[in-house]
């Protein structure tokens, strides 16, 4: 069984982007059985109602393979029910906390208001995981960024902003008594891998990585079509890219997800300039073959892809097969 925990189908408004069916319908042919969904849709999800809306577009044969995180905001009303949705529907695996801005509405961007979401959760009792989109604000140079030159993207967007916020969202949940799983998704950078590494000793943590900041580095924004692999966060120089590979090789983190992001041509060769990269595509291929050449084996492979997502989720998966 092989698991995608972070993809972003965008059925609602921008369902022209990409769908709950046809996912499944790419995941069916890169060899992936379940996929976890994020909550930066239009409409997000936020409530209850949210989710039911989102479980009734699941394919009947798909159901017990789909899954969802529910978003964070700072309003104590909003996460006491995403915390009952959590507990009473096994579809919801976490909630998720854009701690900075991406793709979407959807974050919580001051660090008091992140610090009321880690208070709220610890009262509340939550012992789940919470996703984390790690860019702090402040380290942000949007006025670096220019579209004629994608590569100031990685510029406007450095690996400080990461490190950053990760350093911020482990003080919080040490602070705050938090009980859950702090996961960062999409790890970029290899400090930001050994901060995690170093927390591992005080609280609970996890990290993952996509297909896209283990194959490219930053130089791919420099080509003619540079602009297809901007995402967030930025893809970074070849010296981290290449740490970042002998920390996977090292089991230092934990699986690989995609964040399969896709946008019309238009939308990422035009304004908005939009970040995100359609990565499950990519999945079969770096799975069988990139991951092999990289000098990592069947075991480690088969807990990037399954057995340490078991682990964190198994209260909502199942019991944990023999691995």
């Amino acid at each position: 069984m092989l698991i995608d925990p972070h993809v972003h189908c965008r059925d609602g408004k921008q369902r022209y982007k990409e769908t709950i069916e046809h996912v499944f319908e790419i995941a069916k042919k890169q060899g992936v059985d379940k996929i976890f969904d994020m909550p930066n849709t239009d409409p997000p999800i936020l409530r209850g109602a949210d989710v039911w809306k989102r479980l009734a577009l699941v394919p009947k044969d798909q159901e017990g393979n789909y899954f969802l995180y529910m978003g964070a905001t700072a309003d104590d009303g909003q996460l006491a029910e995403a915390v009952e949705c959590y507990r009473h529907c096994k579809e919801v695996v976490g909630i998720k906390l854009y701690a900075g801005r991406s793709v979407g509405d959807l974050a919580v961007v001051s660090e008091e208001a992140q610090r009321k979401v880690y208070r709220n959760l610890a009262r509340l009792g939550y012992k789940g995981v919470l996703a984390v989109h790690c860019e702090k604000e402040s380290y942000l140079r949007p006025a670096l960024w220019d579209p004629t030159r994608p590569i100031t993207h990685s510029q406007a967007r450095p690996k400080e902003a990461e490190i950053a916020s990760l350093e911020d969202q482990i003080k919080f949940a040490k602070e705050s008594g938090f009980q859950g799983t702090l996961h960062i998704v999409h790890i970029s950078c290899p400090e930001s891998v050994e901060i995690v590494d170093k927390a591992r000793a005080e609280i609970k943590i996890s990290c993952g990585v996509t297909p896209h900041h283990i194959l490219w580095d930053n130089e791919m924004l420099d080509r003619p079509d540079g602009l297809l692999y901007k995402m967030n966060p930025p893809l970074r120089g070849r010296e981290e890219v290449a740490r970042l590979r002998q920390y996977l090789r090292e089991g230092k983190i934990d699986w690989i997800e995609t964040d399969h992001a896709p946008h019309p041509l238009g939308e990422k060769l035009f304004p908005p300039y939009a970040s995100g990269y359609p990565s499950l595509y990519l999945y079969r291929n770096f799975v069988t073959k990139f991951l092999p050449q990289l000098g990592i084996g069947k075991k480690l492979i088969k807990k990037l892809t399954s057995g340490n997502i078991l682990r964190v989720f198994a209260n909502k998966l199942g019991s944990l097969p023999n691995l």
